[in-house]
C-alpha cells in the first residue's frame, strides 16, 4: 500500500487500511553509518531507509546486510595446512 504517514506517495509494505502497521506507527530516520547508501531516501526534510523501518536494528550486530555501500572482506587464513590433508587434496 501507499504510505500516508512519513514516507507519503512511497510504497510501503507495512501501511494497511488502520495505518501504519509497524512497531511505533511510523519509520524511523537513518543513522550515521547509513550515510552514502543507495537505499537512503530523502522525504519531507529527513533521510530514509527505502527497505528497512528502523535502521539502527540492522546496524545493531555489525554492518547491515542491505547497506550498498559497505563491502565484505575475506580474512586471509594463516597458511598453516596439515601436510597429510594437503597430499590427499592434490591426489584428487
Amino acid at each position: 500500500m501507499i504510505c500516508t504517514t512519513v514516507r507519503t506517495g512511497m510504497e510501503c509494505r507495512f501501511m494497511s487500511a488502520n495505518g501504519c502497521s509497524y512497531n511505533g506507527g511510523i519509520c524511523h530516520e537513518i543513522v550515521e553509518q547509513c550515510d552514502g547508501c543507495k537505499r537512503a531516501s530523502k522525504h519531507s526534510n529527513s533521510w530514509y531507509c527505502s527497505a528497512c523501518p528502523d535502521p539502527i536494528v540492522k546496524w545493531k550486530n555489525g554492518d547491515c546486510n542491505l547497506a550498498s555501500h559497505v563491502s565484505t572482506s575475506k580474512k586471509d587464513s594463516n597458511g598453516k595446512l596439515n601436510p597429510l590433508k594437503a597430499s590427499k587434496r592434490n591426489y584428487r
